[in-house]
Parts: structure tokens; sequence; C-alpha cells
């Protein structure tokens, strides 16, 4: 991979952050990921993608943290963005992990605070749907863990919306 630190007509400052980005989709393995390579030093194995832009550039570029706070000169926020991230995808993992309980009716569950959170499975498609309080989710998974991860997002974003 090239190094664009060295290749002429790269700028070296004035960059802006525009996301950030987990390679890892949820529920995968270290040995299933596909990792980035940053474009700027060549850095292999990057997970957590720093997208930057430039007005003199036409492409984007996906970098690593610490390129992305060269950069953009900025070396609070890539950091704690990906901090966030880091956090988001630990507390998915513990919350998939968790002993969640069988209803009667052999549906998976879990009570968080106030809040009732419901695994179903479709016996005869084998088709899990989700609930959280009383609000039925309009997808459908093919597993139970990806009906959790759809569980964990949907309270995620109402607690971002301080909703719970």
């Amino acid at each position: 991979m090239d190094n664009y630190w060295k290749r002429q007509g790269v700028p070296h400052k004035g960059w802006t952050l525009e996301r950030v980005y987990d390679v890892r989709e949820n529920g995968q393995s270290e040995e299933e990921t596909t990792y980035e390579i940053c474009m700027m030093c060549g850095h292999e194995k990057i997970r957590y993608v720093h997208v930057v832009t430039h007005h003199d550039h036409s492409n984007k570029l996906l970098v690593g943290c610490q390129c992305a706070e060269r950069l953009t000169e900025d070396y609070i926020n890539p950091q704690r963005i990906e901090r966030e991230l880091r956090n988001k995808s630990s507390r998915l993992i513990r919350f998939i992990k968790r002993p969640w309980k069988i209803s009667d009716k052999g549906n998976e569950y879990l009570n968080i605070g106030d809040h009732h959170i419901l695994i179903r499975e479709d016996k005869q498609s084998h088709i899990f749907t989700v609930k959280i309080d009383d609000i039925w989710g309009q997808k459908q998974f093919k597993t139970s863990e990806q009906a959790k991860t759809a569980a964990f997002e949907g309270m995620e974003y109402y607690k971002a919306k301080d909703e719970w």
C-alpha cells in the first residue's frame, strides 16, 4: 500500500472528519473480519475507519485514528468517536450474552429497568421478530442473535433520544 504521507499533491493538513465506522459486523469474530489499510501510512488491520475529506483533494481517504488526528489537526474528536464505537461494541456483546429468560410460549425476553424486550420466534418459519415494551419491530431476522442486535440498536436509539 502507498504511503500518502510521502506522495506529492496530498495535503497533510486541513482535512475534515466525515465519519468513523467499525468494519467488524455485529457478532463477527476477529478472524472473519476484513480490515482496512490506512491510506496515509499503510498501517494494516484498521478496524475503526476514519473517513476524511479535503477541499483540495478529490478523493476521500480511509485512515486510522492517528492519521485522522494529524490530518484534521483535531486530537480530541477522532479518538472520542472511536472510543464511543468501541464502548458500543462492548455493550452489544454484553447485551447479547446476558442470561435471557424463556417465556411460557418459548420466547426469549429480558426486563431491563422498566422495559421489556421480547425476541419472538415464529415456530413454523423460524423467523425472529423484536418487541420493545409495546412496540413491535417491522423487520424479521434469521437468527435470535440478529434479533437481539436489533433490539440493542433500538434501545440505543431510544436512549440517545432520552426516551428511556
